[in-house]
């Protein structure tokens, strides 16, 4: 299985991840990335910082496989203030 890395880049930072996930491919990077995405926005809040920021997900050779911005990973959001009948 390849391995993945998700780095975080906020502004000019990068937040490297040094250990990485063996998943099965890079569909299955893009939904762990997207739930990061969710789970630090949930802890932190939507901070206009994290709101640009972006998670690089690299393959072991360093190389870029895709590039999610936290601001799309909250764009399919249930509202949870929407009235449900």
């Amino acid at each position: 299985m390849p391995r993945y890395f998700f780095n975080t880049r906020i502004g000019d930072e990068l937040i490297v991840d040094p250990d990485g996930e063996d998943l099965r491919n890079p569909d299955r990077a893009w939904e762990v990335a997207r739930q990061m995405i969710l789970e630090v926005v949930k802890s932190e809040g939507a901070q206009p910082a994290l709101l640009e920021a972006v998670i690089e997900v690299t393959d072991v050779a360093g190389e870029i496989v895709l590039e999610f911005p936290f601001s799309e990973a909250l764009l399919d959001i249930p509202d949870a203030s929407a009235t449900r009948h």
